[in-house]
């Protein structure tokens, strides 16, 4: 096996630090690891292929996919996942009740591709009667990947200031952001938003995926054993996490056992896991709002989004 050396960029948290501080490494392979922040890391990726192997948007993977760029494949790892009720803000004098009053008005975004948005756009019309074509959809950013979305109203921020400028000025009635805005007077639209996520993965079974692990797709055609030594890799920096967080000296939190049983009551032993069939649910389900949402055009299935390889369980004695 050739010893390829090989780019990785991605986040430098809990579950892939194994990877990022050299502790699990990958056979036949050396790695160089670039750790980064989300919209960096996904915008040098799909405009400019600048890694081999990449955790990346899952927005932006389909909607490249659903544009017909297949220069990436993935691997079914998902270092980042979260719910998303609690990334729905409001400005200090909104007096919104219901997500269905925001019928007709205007909310701001990041970029319509966003993973985030993507999510709550979608559980908004599902769960909470939100008729996301009838509102004016603001974006911060440019988008990733080009190309018109039909069937919604969206514009970009006025030159100059932001989508937190607009909706503390009340030209805004919320907004849908990847992380909590700091500005003052910008809150939470749900108070007790954990509750609402709770009720959500109790109803679904979902617990939303944001990133998935892609590599370049001419290394997969000429090395055809790196997508399973990548997946694996992957999993082996998951499961170093999950097995330090269970001594209680690792995390200088006083209740941080009571958190991580709440957690695994709720959302079982390994809700993070990094394999299609125990994710086909939330898969399916972000492939259908990247569908309705204008990111995907046609059919699109959700084993063609991974190496073939790595939706096969590997034989081993038992």
């Amino acid at each position: 096996m050739t010893n390829r050396q090989l780019t990785l960029a991605c986040g430098d948290y809990d579950i892939n630090r194994a990877l990022v501080e050299g502790r699990v490494s990958m056979r036949g392979a050396s790695l160089t690891v670039l750790s980064m922040p989300s919209p960096e890391r996904h915008s040098r990726m799909a405009a400019h292929r600048e890694f081999d192997i990449c955790e990346l948007s899952m927005a932006t993977y389909l909607a490249m996919v659903g544009s017909g760029d297949r220069s990436l494949v993935a691997v079914p790892a998902f270092p980042h996942r979260r719910f998303r009720h609690g990334f729905l803000f409001v400005g200090p004098r909104s007096t919104l009740r219901e997500p269905a009053d925001l019928n007709g008005g205007r909310i701001g975004l990041r970029t319509w591709q966003t993973t985030a948005g993507l999510w709550l756009r979608g559980i908004l019309q599902d769960d909470h009667g939100v008729d996301l074509p009838s509102i004016e959809w603001v974006t911060q950013d440019a988008e990733d990947v080009g190309g018109a979305v039909e069937g919604y109203h969206i514009r970009r921020v006025d030159a100059g200031r932001s989508v937190v400028d607009e909706l503390l000025a009340g030209e805004l009635d919320a907004l849908v952001y990847p992380e909590a805005p700091t500005a003052s007077g910008v809150r939470r639209f749900w108070d007790d938003a954990k509750a609402e996520e709770i009720a959500y993965v109790e109803g679904t079974g979902i617990f939303p995926i944001m990133h998935a692990v892609v590599i370049r797709r001419e290394l997969v055609d000429e090395l055809p054993w790196l997508a399973r030594e990548v997946l694996q890799a992957f999993r082996r920096s998951k499961d170093d996490a999950f097995a330090a967080m269970r001594d209680p000296r690792r995390v200088s939190l006083a209740w941080w056992r009571e958190a991580l049983s709440e957690q695994e009551a709720i959302l079982g032993p390994d809700p993070w896991a990094y394999e299609v069939e125990r994710s086909r649910t939330a898969l399916e389900t972000i492939v259908r709002y990247a569908r309705e949402q204008g990111l995907v055009r046609g059919s699109l299935s959700v084993d063609e989004l991974f190496v073939p390889s790595t939706l096969e369980d590997l034989p081993a004695y038992v």
